[in-house]
């Protein structure tokens, strides 16, 4: 299972609001993922983070199978060691 990544943005909301002659904001608001996509997203990739780690994978490891950082993988490690899911 590979991790899927948004397709990274070639222009900055405030780039876009002048040339669309909106403000950042509105530009911010038309192209942002549903709230509920991002934690479905976050959820699987602090499960795979777990799943790896199960595995025996450190964490750059993880973090380059994930394609994500290794602090992002540190804390997610950390967060689940204190909730003794880990």
């Amino acid at each position: 299972m590979m991790a899927t990544t948004r397709a990274q943005r070639a222009l900055t909301a405030r780039e876009l609001a002048e040339r669309f002659d909106r403000s950042p904001r509105t530009i911010r608001r038309i192209i942002a993922e549903e709230r509920s996509s991002y934690e479905a997203r976050a959820q699987d990739r602090r499960a795979r983070i777990l799943e790896l780690h199960a595995q025996g994978l450190g964490v750059r490891a993880i973090a380059r199978e994930l394609d994500c950082s290794p602090g992002l993988v540190s804390t997610r490690l950390k967060e689940a060691r204190e909730a003794g899911a880990i």
